[in-house]
């Protein structure tokens, strides 16, 4: 790290701490899942650690548009501090794959606005922006699922997650996964349809990982759950 960051530090000095953990094999495993950095994350974590919440310099960071500058904007962000409008625009921005992930899951997720959010995004055109709705509602259907009309849900699912863009897809298999978990008055018609879609269903699992199979994935998390 080229120098110590501390709650005072900069953006000049956390970026400058970021770049200086550059590691070009990061890189090339970060480069096939879509991300363009090479900064290990458990360092980057370090990083963003000593600046502990800071709204003004998360959004210093992410205006760099440098990926381990957003990522860290994310850890230090107030999820509460952001506009409606502030949080749809960050999100249209967040193509890289982690950037997209932790600005769901660390601000969208704890902010006010993600039920508004989570209606808008689910009908985009662009595909990359209708995944994080789905992943919103996947949220809703296991957490808060009053009012969420699950079997609608599949309907659309039935209907488009074949053909969907690749994470738009894992997004919808996802949200189909988690209503087969849990709601049981759906789970067999969430089974049948992904045996009947079949995403996923070669995919590559390392021993000891669950499926993203949706069938599969269902049995194995209720299993654990009623286990």
């Amino acid at each position: 790290m080229s120098a110590e960051i501390t709650i005072d530090s900069t953006v000049a000095e956390v970026v400058a701490a970021l770049e200086a953990l550059e590691d070009p094999k990061a890189r090339a495993v970060n480069e096939r899942h879509g991300d363009d950095h090479g900064v290990n994350l458990t360092r980057l974590r370090e990083v963003a650690k000593p600046l502990k919440k800071n709204q003004d310099l998360a959004l210093e960071l992410w205006a760099t548009g440098y990926t381990p500058a957003r990522l860290v904007a994310t850890l230090v962000a107030r999820p509460r501090a952001f506009t409606q409008a502030q949080l749809d625009s960050m999100l249209r921005e967040a193509y890289i794959p982690k950037v997209h992930g932790w600005l769901v899951n660390y601000i969208v997720k704890k902010s006010p606005h993600a039920e508004q959010l989570r209606l808008i995004w689910l009908m985009d055109d662009d595909p990359v922006v209708a995944s994080a709705g789905w992943e919103l509602t996947s949220e809703r259907v296991a957490r808060n699922p009053e009012g969420v009309d699950a079997g609608m849900l599949l309907d659309v699912i039935e209907l488009g997650m074949r053909d969907a863009p690749e994470r738009l897809q894992w997004s919808m298999n996802w949200c189909l996964t988690q209503i087969g978990v849990c709601h049981p008055e759906h789970r067999d018609r969430a089974i049948a349809i992904g045996e009947r879609l079949g995403v996923l269903k070669d995919y590559p699992t390392p021993p000891n990982c669950t499926s993203p199979y949706a069938p599969i994935a269902i049995a194995e998390l209720v299993s654990r759950r009623e286990g």
